[in-house]
């Protein structure tokens, strides 16, 4: 699958960003809910305001004794940018128009991210691990948290309900435990204001928050959207309202017994006509109204649904850079960060090391996720040894979110820290041994909870994979071999969908799934 990228310059960005207001002539002095109480403004950022009011209608915005203006244009619409600030506030933001004038009061300004992604990002704070104490210390009033309300559409829509809450136990607790613990990891280094605009919808494929003309332009993701419109043409009221009774008898029984069918809690209702997996239905309804709020950048957990199949999972190979580069584009703010969070162990205990016969698919998309690191300003926290097999929303959500907290911190804001976690950079043949080398190794490889290393599969030309035997002779290498292959061709570690991986740095990152096939010569890099 190939997408091209379209850079767009400023005068297509401000189309773009303008296209999110219907036309409304008459309108009275208008801001999409972006914009509120409490907000928090990117410091050193021309941020862009925008609104509707009478066309033609003179607007100023003020901020910190700081005054821009504009006119609204023939359809009512206006946009313009303020003058970059330093960390700091409340401030009080006003919007004047020739005959009305609004208020925004306790604005702050500092950094921005927003928090993107399915389940595990919308996975709130009062179910995540220590989630007591972590709700009775969540007392951060220079914390602000925006969550964008789920709904999905087949329209762009201009605005959504919500607004901007100060941090408190009360608002922490239903608020992303990912993006909540990434924020205070930020505001507890940096010293300035947080805002997090959290955005998730669990169960959501990626091609739900992309644009249709962008999915329809691609012959494998036109095939998504076409299969979406053949369900929802044979999806019905009748079907809806069955599966809403049969939803509610499970929950009913969740409620009394504390499970039903083995799960913690039963799966709502998927409307196949609208939901979070309908192909641009997120893009439209909670993406398209915030695109080109002035932040940092995105931190982004998202991918389970897209591992139905092995082809699906590989289609995250061009799909996922695609989602990043298009983001970048629209928002009009260059190459910002974007960083993820790689899927984390799942499902049966993997002990049969041929992949072919073996569940793969989020090993599959795991890869994929990696190649994606080739884009500029991306980061990875990898997550292997942190799934809990037959959950799959582990509790863990402190430790990913020290891991994003790493990326931003090491990248964007000057700390001397290891990024991410060490990855397999080279590979050496001598006869039936190969030597990996990794790169962003830190305090030294080592095996993790035992004396061997577990989890990596060797093959020879037979393409017969068995546990290879490994040692560390130096702190960022490992040497493997098997007596059954002689001449190496492949190497995989905690390649399946729940692998055995136990290699680390001794900082306590683990070591990056990979798999690398060897060519005929001594020395191989990774391809």
């Amino acid at each position: 699958m190939s997408i091209m990228r379209d850079r767009k310059n400023w005068v297509a960005y401000a189309v773009i960003l303008w296209s999110v207001f219907l036309p409304r002539l008459g309108a009275e002095l208008w801001l999409p809910n972006i914009f509120g109480d409490h907000m928090v403004l990117q410091r050193d950022l021309d941020n862009p305001i925008w609104g509707k009011a009478q066309p033609g209608e003179r607007i100023s915005v003020t901020i910190g004794g700081k005054v821009r203006e504009t006119t609204a244009g023939p359809d009512g619409r206006w946009l313009l940018k303020l003058d970059p600030m330093g960390a700091g506030g409340p401030y009080e933001l006003t919007v004047r128009g020739d005959s009305e004038t609004l208020q925004f009061q306790d604005v702050l300004v500092g950094e921005v991210w927003f928090c993107s992604g399915q389940s595990n990002m919308l996975f709130n704070l009062g179910s995540a691990f220590d989630s007591d104490v972590e709700i009775a210390s969540a007392n951060y009033p220079e914390i602000r948290l925006l969550q964008v309300p789920r709904r999905a559409s087949l329209e762009p829509l201009e605005d959504f309900e919500g607004g901007w809450n100060v941090c408190s136990p009360r608002t922490a607790s239903g608020f992303s435990a990912v993006g909540y613990l990434f924020g205070r990891q930020l505001h507890n280094a940096l010293g300035v204001p947080v805002g997090l605009v959290a955005n998730p919808w669990g169960g959501s494929c990626a091609e739900a928050w992309l644009p249709m003309d962008l999915l329809m332009a691609n012959e494998e993701t036109a095939e998504v959207v076409a299969e979406w419109k053949q369900d929802a043409a044979s999806y019905t009221d009748e079907m809806y309202e069955r599966d809403m009774a049969e939803y509610k008898k499970q929950l009913k029984e969740w409620e009394r017994f504390g499970q039903y069918n083995g799960q913690r809690r039963p799966f709502g209702v998927l409307d196949k006509r609208l939901y979070q997996r309908t192909p641009s239905g997120i893009f439209n309804g909670m993406v398209y109204p915030t695109i080109g709020y002035g932040m940092r950048g995105i931190i982004w957990y998202q991918g389970e649904s897209n591992t139905p199949t092995a082809k699906r999972a590989g289609q995250y190979r061009d799909l996922f850079p695609t989602l990043i580069n298009y983001y970048r584009d629209i928002w009009g703010q260059g190459d910002f960060p974007f960083y993820w969070v790689q899927l984390p162990a799942y499902g049966p205990e993997f002990d049969d090391p041929n992949g072919d016969i073996s569940p793969r698919n989020w090993a599959v998309l795991r890869e994929a996720q990696s190649g994606a690191l080739s884009l500029p300003n991306t980061g990875q926290a990898v997550a292997i040894d942190l799934g809990e097999g037959n959950e799959i929303h582990p509790g863990a959500k402190q430790a990913v979110a020290r891991r994003l907290a790493r990326q931003a911190l090491a990248r964007d804001y000057g700390y001397e820290l290891v990024s991410g976690s060490p990855q397999c950079a080279s590979a050496v043949v001598d006869g039936s041994r190969v030597t990996l080398t990794f790169d962003q190794v830190d305090e030294g490889l080592y095996a993790y909870g035992r004396n061997e290393v577990s989890g990596f599969s060797i093959a020879g030309e037979d393409g017969v994979f068995y546990w290879a035997e490994a040692t560390i002779p130096v702190r960022n290498q490992v040497v493997l071999q098997h007596v059954e292959v002689r001449h190496p061709v492949e190497v995989r570690y905690a390649w399946g969908d729940n692998p055995p991986n136990n290699l680390r740095d001794r900082n306590g990152l683990p070591v990056t799934p990979f798999r690398v096939r060897l060519n005929d010569e001594a020395t191989r890099g990774l391809e």
